[in-house]
């Protein structure tokens, strides 16, 4: 079996089917990567572009290739010697009638067999939110109508597209009444009366989809009402889910598996346990968990770690500037005072998930506590379920049948005292935390802990990563999943901590810069970072963009747009994809791109527009001035622009090759995310989901650029030392972090550390935070070589040897900026 070194991240849909990812595997062998790890291969929805919206888990998409697309795929990564990674989904499914599970239950009702796998509330009727307006509205609009589909012999309830099945006593007495003629369904169609009397009698109900929020009767995942949550801590649902699954990584074309969402399950314990039981002690398992500033996986789980969200958070502490960073914030709250406390901020936005966008999840915890706890009113529980959510500090526990864990027990206790302090009695909310700790037995109880750890997830990742993320716009690279964007970065010493500790927790934990859900790409983070190498330019420059650009803001009702808080944003964002040499050949793709992460960025925001109530006005005008910046008429903008940000790009690729180099040689297993082994200026998604094919077909850009230069260094890098770590994978998997003390005049500016395992040793030394480019720079900087590692060492991508002692910083970035050592042979 491939021994796990490293990962390659393809996102199949699109250009990227079996067949095209059988032809990439020798460029893939050729970088160095032992593993490729694949996002949803399973039949998905018609026009799925990830993959998530699974409508069979038990058939591989044939828009892939199907099952002999993915077995040659599989034998063609054998023959090269790679192993292969999947991302599945147990958490949920496509509530799509493309489902034959989901078609079946709206046939069926709770009568079907597959009642029980979808996690529906089965003591009121199956919501369906897929009218565009309000029911009563869409009768008298004539758009639902009867259908018969001679293909099966059955008749349908219309709703454009949507053909949905009636139950079989409603098609068996529409045939005996009108028959199965167009002409007679058409005209009982439009029959409004008849209409609500036999879609009143279906197994479920039809309802505008702005409803859902307050009225959806199954589990979605986030806000997502096209994807219903499916009940896998039942055995029956998770071997109906998982036969394929278990099928092929005992058939041994899958070595490993990374679990999607973990926090939406309702017992993830349990679940790991099966999984691991059911592909065996030897398989690969990381789980998509975001872990908050102090948080470990719990230990009782049969995984390896992470998918690494935690490894991008240590990266902005290395890499941003306490000192700028302070600057940079008194520069923000000058401009926008409002926006700049991120404490008042997240509480907003808490409730605004909890009170709006989970209204009907809330209310449903309302009712059951108000069912354990007659004795409380309902204003009572109501206040304390809110303050509870809002002040919990993780995105969940992880209680079931059994009592807390001391570690769970430790953040509920927590959230109390924090919400204690906003309500005029205890007694309702103490009652919940007794709840939670799984002091309270019974049914109602057990569902209680289960839907509040279900819903607590939900509503800190929406109100943070999606809505607060878009809201305080100190310094946008430090707003990312799994981030602290509100806290000063910490020293060189804690990152070495984060390292010792991530060596001893999860050190086969997956060590990641850029995934299909970060906020934006690597590099485009890297170079924002060094925003606070010099805030006092940045900060004078904006506003001097601001008012070169006045003319282009729209006096709405209610104020200017963009307002201040948006204008900051827009300029990082835009620095953060600005290529080094901007053509006018390239101006529309570059307007495109940005326009569009700037509508996604307002909806997120949900301040003046939002995905549920848009605002045209204000849309248009901020995009309009986004685009107007962007104006081959435009040109005294842009040529400012780009001659304030050649030294932040210089930095910026400074930091790129440093938390490469990290990445690569720190605890953990690094995962490369499809083109990235390019420079990757990618925004949100769908940004960074775009096609990467020039990458794979031309991996020799000429070097006439600091661009192309260092997009050549960087693949350079990875190619080297992930074949090095192949050859000494015991060196990386086992070896153990040693930090590595500095001395000198730029001491501060130095990271270095050295993995250790019996006579074998790797030595990693990057800068940080240095503004000069010339190595003379470092002339006074030494790392201290301890004295059982002193022994002649060989620099890895100059294969120039360096002699047993202390290390000279000017030596060891004399050809590149940053240095790898490993043992001389």
């Amino acid at each position: 079996m491939t021994v796990l070194t490293s990962t390659y991240r393809l996102q199949f849909r699109g250009e990227v089917t079996f067949k095209r990812a059988t032809e990439l595997v020798p460029y893939l062998k050729d970088l160095g990567i032992s593993h490729v790890y694949a996002s949803p291969i399973f039949a998905a929805t018609r026009g799925s572009t990830h993959g998530y919206d699974v409508t069979d888990p038990n058939e591989i998409d044939p828009v892939l290739g199907g099952r002999a697309g993915f077995d040659a795929f599989c034998a063609s990564l054998q023959d090269a010697g790679l192993g292969l990674i999947l991302d599945i989904v147990p958490n949920h499914m496509a509530a799509s009638l493309e489902n034959i599970w989901w078609r079946d239950v709206l046939r069926h009702g709770s009568n079907s067999v597959y009642a029980g796998h979808f996690d529906i509330d089965w003591r009121r009727k199956l919501t369906l939110p897929l009218l565009g307006k309000p029911f009563e509205e869409a009768l008298a609009a004539g758009e639902l109508r009867l259908h018969y589909e001679p293909a099966d012999d059955r008749i349908y309830l219309a709703y454009f597209s949507n053909l949905l099945p009636l139950s079989d006593e409603s098609t068996k007495n529409l045939a005996a009444q009108i028959g199965k003629d167009k002409e007679r369904l058409s005209a009982f169609s439009t029959n409004a009366a008849a209409m609500n009397k036999l879609l009143g009698a279906q197994h479920w109900q039809l309802c505008y989809w702005k409803e859902a929020a307050q009225n959806l009767s199954y589990r979605r995942f986030f806000e997502v009402a096209a994807l219903v949550g499916m009940r896998v801590e039942d055995e029956k649902v998770f071997n109906d889910t998982h036969r394929l699954i278990v099928e092929l990584v005992r058939a041994g074309q899958v070595q490993g598996l990374r679990i999607d969402h973990i926090d939406g399950l309702a017992d993830p314990k349990t679940y790991l346990e099966r999984l691991r039981q059911a592909v065996g002690v030897h398989t690969f398992i990381v789980v998509e968990k975001i872990l908050a500033h102090g948080e470990t996986l719990p230990a009782d789980w049969p995984v390896s770690g992470t998918t690494g969200y935690e490894f991008i958070a240590a990266m902005a502490d290395l890499f941003v500037s306490e000192n700028g960073l302070r600057k940079l914030d008194r520069a923000y709250r000058a401009v926008n005072g409002e926006d700049a406390d991120f404490a008042a901020g997240l509480r907003k936005a808490k409730l605004l998930m909890i009170e709006r966008n989970f209204a009907g999840e809330t209310s449903r915890l309302q009712m059951l506590a108000r069912s354990i706890f007659p004795d409380f009113n309902e204003m009572a529980i109501s206040c304390a379920l809110r303050e509870l959510l809002t002040a919990f500090p993780v995105y969940r526990t992880y209680g079931y049948r059994e009592a807390a864990s001391m570690r769970d027990e430790s953040f509920i206790d927590g959230a109390i005292d924090q919400a204690r302090v906003r309500l005029p009695a205890p007694d309702a909310l103490e009652a919940l935390g007794r709840l939670l700790k799984g002091d309270i037995p019974g049914a109602e109880a057990r569902e209680f802990r289960a839907r509040f750890q279900q819903l607590s997830g939900p509503v800190m990742a929406k109100s943070v990563e999606d809505t607060l993320f878009y809201r305080y716009n100190r310094l946008i690279a430090m707003n990312e999943v799994g981030g602290q964007p509100d806290v000063s970065p910490k020293p060189v010493a804690a990152f070495h901590q984060f390292m010792e500790d991530r060596f001893r927790w999860q050190r086969l934990g997956l060590s990641t810069t850029s995934t299909h859900d970060t906020k934006r790409g690597e590099d485009a983070r890297a170079r924002l970072y060094s925003l606070t190498q010099d805030p006092d330019v940045w900060s004078t420059a904006v506003g001097r963009w601001c008012n070169m650009n006045s003319s282009f803001r729209s006096n709405l009702a209610d104020r200017a747009a963009p307002e201040p808080n948006v204008e900051w944003m827009l300029y990082q964002a835009l620095a953060g994809i600005w290529p080094e040499h901007v053509e006018k050949t390239n101006l529309d793709a570059l307007k495109d791109r940005f326009t569009a992460y700037i509508l996604k960025a307002m909806r997120e925001a949900k301040l003046r527009t939002d995905w549920e109530e848009e605002n045209p006005a204000y849309e248009h005008a901020v995009q309009a001035y986004a685009a107007a910046l962007l104006s081959v008429e435009n040109d005294k903008f842009m040529n400012d622009f780009d001659h304030t940000l050649r030294p932040f790009e210089e930095f910026g690729y400074r930091n790129t090759l440093s938390q490469l180099l990290i990445k690569l040689t720190a605890p953990g297993i690094p995962d490369i995310y499809q083109g990235t082994e390019g420079l990757d200026f990618s925004l949100v998604d769908p940004d960074n989901r775009r096609p990467v094919d020039h990458l794979w077909a031309d991996t020799q850009t000429p070097a006439d650029t600091h661009a192309s230069k260092a997009a050549s260094l960087k693949r350079k890098i990875i190619r080297e030392v992930l074949h090095y770590r192949r050859r000494h994978p015991s060196l990386f998997l086992e070896g153990k972090y040693v930090p590595l003390k500095t001395r000198g005049k730029q001491a501060d500016n130095l990271v270095a550390f050295a993995r250790v395992h019996e006579l074998d040793i790797a030595v990693t030394i990057i800068p940080r935070l240095i503004d000069s480019r010339s190595s003379d720079a470092w002339n006074e900087a030494i790392v201290i070589m301890p004295q059982g590692l002193r022994r002649p060492l060989r620099q890895l991508l100059t294969d120039r040897t360096l002699p047993a002692g202390d290390l000279s910083a000017a030596e060891l970035f004399a050809d590149h900026p940053i240095s790898v050592l490993v043992e001389h042979s």
